[in-house]
């Protein structure tokens, strides 16, 4: 199989009447989530589990077998198997790349090669990352196909390692264009990157990454926090059906009306749970406030947003309540009907771990904790 020729963007001969609905309701709903975005005062700690339920799942679709709850466990110093501490690994280095990429567009710099080259170095600092050349862009030809084929047998053969620095620099230049519609370019951007598999490996996880970045850099969201990977993982095998049928058929216009639906059924998913999220940290400061009359109301409330699996020495640090303050705290916001419980008692060296299991619910999507788990 001879290496893929990437189609030159902006792309021509796309079946525009078949994607106008699409079009139309993938811009209303992501209008929605954008606008109630918008009315938040800190997103970093109220979107703190849609984040780390990216991360988690943006991994998962690359094979990773690790949960939001193990995730703020091992953040909170528990203790894994060295199988389980690499996927971990894995996701914390997602959700690091998310935020970095984040912070340096919202200083108003636009997506760049450099940005991407940053971004993959964070993604593969960890155990099993380190020998696929963090940081740069792939010197070989790779391919991929089922374990150990040759490159005849491959199902994909990405450019020659010779033209990738041109298509990627034409790819770059594609972003600054203003196509016929930002979340339909959004969807090209993404699919061309997977295309030319510029690395050795994290490409799935950076191309998943742009999405977000580049509707921000668009102005389409008010703020770059809109995941995608949630719908990708449910609908993994069309994910990957679709992509393939770019190189193999140039199904473009297929591709664009699964991106155009994926983002107007995530964008109504996300709204409903940020709704959930909003009114869950409104319930909590009130029942903080009744439980304690404590004047760090607000530092125990976004503490226990920022992760709602934690050791009081860690809530301590975060917070900035001092210990003997917090322990009488942690004790009340535990009596019955309250927030938080006791996911495991502390023995020996090792610190109680306590679990604010409504907002866990939220992140995973499904009742997993009952309040006295």
């Amino acid at each position: 199989m001879s290496p893929y020729n990437p189609d030159s963007l902006p792309l021509k001969g796309l079946d525009f009447s078949r994607l106008i609905t699409a079009v139309g309701e993938a811009n209303a709903a992501l209008a929605e989530y954008s606008g109630l975005l918008q009315g938040i005062v800190n997103p970093a700690v109220m979107l703190s589990p849609l984040t780390n339920q990216e991360a988690v799942l943006s991994s998962k679709i690359e094979g990773t077998q690790a949960t939001v709850e193990e995730v703020f466990e091992k953040e909170a110093g528990g203790d894994f198997d060295d199988r389980k501490n690499d996927d971990i690994q894995e996701i914390l280095n997602y959700r690091k790349a998310l935020m970095i990429a984040q912070d340096y567009l919202k200083g108003g710099r636009t997506l760049s090669l450099n940005l991407i080259l940053q971004v993959h170095q964070i993604l593969m600092s960890s155990v099993s990352g380190q020998n696929k050349s963090p940081g740069e862009f792939r010197k070989a030809q790779n391919w991929i196909g089922k374990a150990g084929c040759t490159m005849e047998e491959a199902s994909f053969v990405p450019p020659s390692p010779l033209q990738l620095q041109d298509h990627l620099n034409a790819w770059k230049e594609y972003l600054s264009v203003n196509d016929f519609d930002v979340i339909a370019q959004a969807a090209v951007v993404h699919a061309q990157f997977e295309l030319l598999h510029p690395f050795k490996d994290g490409n799935g996880r950076i191309g998943r990454l742009l999405i977000p970045l580049f509707l921000y850099a668009k102005n389409r969201l008010s703020s770059p926090m809109f995941y995608l990977s949630g719908y990708l993982e449910k609908n993994r095998e069309e994910y990957y059906e679709r992509l393939s049928g770019i190189s193999t058929r140039n199904e473009w216009s297929e591709w664009i009306l699964f991106f155009l639906n994926a983002i107007a059924e995530q964008a109504k998913e996300n709204v409903g749970r940020l709704r959930e999220i909003l009114a869950l940290y409104e319930k909590l400061k009130t029942q903080v406030r009744d439980m304690t009359h404590s004047q760090h109301t607000v530092q125990l409330v976004d503490s226990l947003f920022d992760r709602p699996v934690f050791t009081a020495s860690d809530f301590a640090r975060r917070s900035g309540i001092s210990k003997p303050t917090l322990h009488g705290l942690l004790r009340q916001l535990q009596q019955p009907g309250g927030p938080i419980v006791i996911l495991r008692e502390g023995a020996g060296r090792r610190p109680t771990l306590f679990v604010f299991p409504d907002l866990l619910n939220i992140c995973e999507g499904e009742k997993i904790y009952s309040s006295h788990h």
